[in-house]
């Protein structure tokens, strides 16, 4: 019999909001790409450290110096993924313990952290001077190949087993939410590279913009014995 799920782990951009990326709002308010790294860096090129960088310079070269502020300004027009506050509370009045693991901007997934009222959250992000000015250097808490690592500690932390862990992302680099043993939902799949990987890993695919439709997937503590 399948355990009753006591975690659910979201990515954030594509999935809990209605946005590819944390990093991408930012790159389109500054009128800048930098897809060619992105592809690099998804080959596993370059570094997660490195991708930040290259981020930050391309903006710097466009405006400098940057204020937190105005970063933060730049994501008023981000909405929340239908279904996601609806999915959120279900998930939280079941019992059932919710995280955001995220490779995204921190300024942007704290605010939906909040927003969404989740028990815990991680993201990378960036550093700024005592002034609030951005910094060159991004800061990397986990990285968006390796979220597996932050499972294990939540794991470890809160004593759960993986088969009652389920996690939910929109990029094959989200895959590696999936430690042995749990459960993983493919939601909104952000390219079809990550429609492939999601089908060769054999995990349910949720293709429609509602976050409620993964529900089906999970099984809920207050659902035994029913």
């Amino acid at each position: 019999m399948v355990s009753a799920c006591r975690c659910v782990v979201f990515d954030c951009d594509g999935v809990l909001v209605d946005s590819v990326s944390s990093w991408k709002t930012l790159h389109d308010e500054f009128g800048t790409d930098n897809s060619k790294n992105l592809s690099r860096f998804i080959a596993g090129e370059i570094s997660d450290v490195e991708f930040m960088r290259s981020d930050i310079a391309m903006w710097k070269a466009i405006r400098n110096p940057i204020h937190k502020d105005e970063l933060f300004r730049m994501y008023s027009g981000v909405a929340l993924m239908k279904g996601a506050r609806e999915t959120v509370q279900q998930l939280q009045d079941a019992g059932v313990y919710v995280a955001i693991v995220s490779a995204g901007v921190d300024l942007f997934v704290s605010s939906i952290a909040a927003m969404l009222k989740v028990d815990d959250w991680i993201a990378n992000g960036f550093e700024f001077d005592e002034d609030g000015y951005l910094s060159d250097d991004g800061v990397c808490r986990l990285h968006a190949s390796g979220k597996g690592d932050v499972i294990n500690r939540l794991m470890q932390m809160h004593g759960f087993v993986p088969d009652e862990i389920v996690s939910v992302g929109d990029s094959e680099m989200d895959l590696s939410m999936m430690v042995d043993g749990s459960h993983f939902i493919g939601f909104n799949p952000s390219r079809e590279s990550s429609l492939d990987a999601f089908s060769k890993a054999e995990v349910p695919i949720v293709t429609e913009k509602d976050l409620s439709k993964i529900l089906q997937y999970i099984h809920l503590p207050s659902s035994e014995g029913n």
